[in-house]
């Protein structure tokens, strides 16, 4: 099945912010559950063990990749429920990410943010935050789970067109 990128590109004072978008029929609390509760996280990203709060490092298994590693994520920010902010370090560099909600008439939209010093690898990157960002819409909604192979290489031209028009 063919997915649709939604991804969107911003140039901002320190490089680029990658957002993408989700809406969810549920109130803003729920969503919230799905983005912090390990169980719940568990069901489109993987578990989370730790003692969680602003400030603090938790770890979190990454369930859906080869071998479901391990990494650790500190939490920026935590102003429940409405943003969270979190960075992990890896072999590809520094993730710096911000997910934040906001609910109108029982429905609650997703702002999921990357923030990019660089925007190496993005076509991969936007392809992977697609993917995950669906499991978490078939977590919630029971739907089936998207298979990556419908993300990557798919959307490659997709987010190097970003790029392109980012400048």
């Amino acid at each position: 099945m063919t997915r649709t990128p939604a991804g969107r590109l911003f140039r901002t004072a320190a490089g680029h912010d990658l957002v993408l978008t989700r809406t969810f029929h549920a109130p803003i609390a729920d969503v919230w559950a799905s983005l912090t509760e390990s169980e719940r996280t568990a069901r489109w990203f993987g578990p989370w063990e730790g003692d969680a709060g602003p400030g603090r490092t938790i770890r979190v298994q990454m369930a859906y990749e080869d071998q479901q590693p391990w990494c650790e994520v500190h939490i920026e920010a935590c102003e429940a429920p409405r943003r969270l902010a979190v960075s992990t370090t890896d072999s590809y560099g520094t993730w710096l990410l911000e997910l934040s909600l906001t609910e109108t008439n029982g429905t609650t939209e997703l702002r999921f943010v990357q923030h990019l010093s660089s925007v190496e690898g993005i076509a991969e990157v936007g392809a992977g935050w697609e993917y995950y960002l669906d499991l978490l819409v078939a977590a919630r909604d029971g739907s089936p789970r998207p298979d990556f192979g419908d993300y990557h290489p798919a959307m490659r031209s997709y987010y190097q067109g970003l790029v392109a028009a980012a400048g």
